[in-house]
C-alpha cells in the first residue's frame, strides 16, 4: 500500500510487520494494527462485493421473487462474512487458516435457476421457490462435506479434462441470462431496445477501459465503477424509481429457513454435481493463497489446509442455506488484493467478515440494488460468465486436447448445450429423466465423468507426458513431496474459479 503508513500502534498484543526477503508486509499470523487492518479489508470488501450479490439478484430477478430480493441480499452478505470468520479463524478441523474470503458462487447459478424453474411451473410461489432451494442446497452441501475427505481418492474420477468441461459449460450456459439482461430482462415489452442495448454498452466498456490500466487498484474497481456508472446513468435518465424505498425494514434479522423447508429429488441431483467440481476450484485458490501468503504447499500441512479449507466450503454451504442464501465457495480475487496491499494475515479477515455482517443487516442496500436496471447488471455478468467458460477453456488447453480429451469434451458440451437450445428434444421422456438430463449442467457433467472413466486410454505413457503438472491440483494432491510439481504451482490460480 503504497504512500499508507503501515506502521503498528504501541498496544502489546500487536505485532510488528515480519521482516524478510519477501514482499508481505504482515505474515500470515501477524496482526494489523487497526487502520492498516481495516484498510486491507475494505479493499477485499470492495473487490468481491459484486460477486456476492449479483448471483441473488440474478435469481430473484428471473426467478421472480421480487419483494424478497432486499432480504436476501442482505442475508448472501451475512452468511459470507460469518463464513470468512470460519475459513480465517479454523474452527476445530473446519476451515483453512488462510486469509481466503467466502462469497456466493457463481457456479451454482445454473443449476440453481432450473430448480427454482421447477417448482414455479408447478405453481409454486415465491416462498415455495425459495423454501425448495434453500432445502435442496442444504442437504447437497453434505456432498461437499464427504467429498472433502476423499477428494485425493477421487482424483482418476474427477480429473482436468471432466472439470474443465462442467465449468467451461457452466460459463456458456449462463450467456444466455446475460443477454436476456441486456436487452432488457425477462419479459420486457420493449426487448431490444436501443436504450437497454446503450446502457449495458456503457457498463461493458467502462469495464474494459478500466481493466487495461496498470494500476491493480483501478483494475479491481472495474466491475464496480462500470456498474456504479451504469446506475447513476439510468437515474438521470429517469430509469430509476425509488417509491419502493420506504416500505424497506430498517434492519434484517437472520431467521433460520425463514421460508419453510422443503425437498425435491429433481432439483437436488444438478445441484449435487456441482459440489462435486467446486472442491477442486476451491483446492486451487487454496494453493494460490498459500502461494502468496509465503505459506507450503506440500507436505502435512498443506493438505491439511486444503482438506478444512473444502470442509469449510461445504459447512459454509449449509449453513448459508439455513440462513436463506445461495451456496458458497473461496473466491480467488482476494488473492490478487493480498499481493496488491502485501497483507496476508489471517486477522485482517475477521475485519472482512464484521464488515460482511454489519452490511448484512441493514437491507437498504440490498433493495437500493435491487432497483438497478437489467441492462447494467448484463452488460457486467456477460464479462463474468465469458471469464467463467474461458477458465474451463484453460484447464482443458492445460489437460491436453488431445484425441481422447476433444471427443470427451465435444460430446460433453454438445449434450450440454444442445438440451439447453432445444429443451423439446427430451420432450417424450418420462418426467422425471426428462427433468435430470434437461440441465445443461447435469447432462454435461455426467457425459463427462461416464466418457472419461471408460474411454480406453490411447497411450498412457504420452498422455503422463502432455499432462502438465500446472493443469490443476490432482497432480499436487497425488504427488505433495515432488517439488517439480511444487515449483510449478504458482500456475493453478489460472484454473481456480472466478465468483
Amino acid at each position: 500500500m503504497a504512500g499508507y503508513d503501515m506502521t503498528t500502534t504501541s498496544n502489546p498484543n500487536t505485532a510488528v510487520p515480519s521482516a524478510g526477503n519477501n514482499d508481505l508486509i504482515y505474515q500470515l499470523d501477524d496482526r494489523p494494527a487497526f487502520a492498516p487492518a481495516i484498510f486491507a479489508a475494505l479493499q477485499h470488501v470492495l473487490a468481491s462485493f459484486v460477486g456476492i450479490i449479483t448471483p441473488t439478484l440474478i435469481v430473484g430477478n428471473v426467478l421472480g421473487l421480487g419483494a424478497y430480493v432486499p432480504y436476501l441480499v442482505s442475508m448472501a452478505l451475512f452468511v459470507s462474512g460469518l463464513g470468512t470468520f470460519v475459513q480465517a479463524k479454523r474452527i476445530g478441523p473446519i476451515g483453512s487458516g488462510l486469509l481466503c474470503l467466502q462469497g456466493t458462487s457463481f457456479a451454482f447459478l445454473s443449476a440453481i435457476l432450473s430448480a427454482g424453474m421447477i417448482v414455479k411451473s408447478r405453481g409454486g410461489s415465491p416462498e415455495e421457490i425459495l423454501s425448495t432451494l434453500f432445502g435442496v442446497c442444504f442437504c447437497a452441501a453434505f456432498v461437499e462435506i464427504a467429498f472433502s475427505q476423499v477428494m485425493t481418492k477421487l482424483r482418476k474420477i474427477v480429473t482436468p479434462v471432466v472439470t474443465g468441461t462442467i465449468i467451461c459449460l457452466i460459463g456458456l450456459s449462463l450467456i444466455k441470462v446475460a443477454m436476456t439482461d441486456i436487452a432488457g430482462g425477462f419479459g420486457a415489452a420493449d426487448l431490444g431496445a436501443l436504450h437497454h442495448l446503450g446502457l449495458a454498452a456503457l457498463v461493458l466498456t467502462t469495464i474494459i477501459v478500466l481493466n487495461r490500466f496498470q494500476s491493480q487498484v483501478v483494475r479491481l474497481s472495474a466491475v464496480i465503477v462500470g456498474l456504479a456508472l451504469g446506475f447513476a446513468v439510468a437515474w438521470f435518465t429517469g430509469r430509476v424509481d425509488f417509491a419502493t424505498m420506504a416500505e424497506v425494514p430498517l434492519v434484517s434479522v437472520p431467521v433460520p429457513f425463514k421460508f419453510g423447508f422443503s425437498f425435491d429429488w429433481l432439483a437436488f441431483v444438478p445441484i449435487a454435481v456441482i459440489f462435486l467440481i467446486t472442491p477442486l476450484e476451491t483446492a486451487g485458490d487454496l494453493t494460490a493463497n498459500s502461494i502468496i501468503s509465503k505459506q507450503p504447499v506440500k507436505g502435512p500441512l498443506y493438505l491439511r489446509r486444503i482438506k478444512s479449507g473444502v470442509l469449510a466450503d461445504g459447512c459454509n454451504s449449509a449453513m448459508a442455506a439455513v440462513f436463506n442464501s445461495l451456496p458458497m465457495t473461496t473466491f480467488s480475487q482476494n488473492n490478487g488484493v493480498i499481493q496488491l496491499t502485501g497483507v496476508a494475515s489471517r486477522h485482517v479477515g475477521y475485519y472482512i467478515a464484521a464488515i460482511f455482517i454489519i452490511l448484512g443487516l441493514f437491507p437498504t442496500l440490498g433493495a437500493v440494488l435491487q432497483l438497478m436496471p437489467k441492462p447494467v447488471l448484463g452488460g457486467a455478468t456477460l464479462i463474468m460468465f465469458g471469464t467463467v467458460a474461458v477458465a474451463g477453456i484453460r484447464i482443458l488447453a492445460e489437460a491436453g486436447l488431445h484425441r481422447r480429451n476433444v471427443l470427451i469434451v465435444a460430446i460433453s458440451l454438445g449434450l450440454g448445450l444442445g438440451v439447453a437450445a432445444v429443451p423439446g428434444a427430451l420432450s417424450q421422456m418420462p418426467d422425471f429423466l426428462k427433468n435430470i438430463f434437461g440441465s445443461p449442467i447435469t447432462i454435461g457433467a455426467l457425459s463427462a465423468i461416464l466418457l472419461n472413466m471408460f474411454l480406453p486410454e490411447e497411450d498412457l505413457e504420452q498422455e503422463e507426458d502432455d499432462y502438465e503438472p500446472e493443469s490443476h491440483l490432482h497432480t499436487v494432491l497425488q504427488n505433495p513431496q515432488d517439488d517439480e510439481a511444487q515449483a510449478l504451482a504458482p500456475n493453478l490460480e489460472a484454473a481456480a474459479k472466478l465468483n
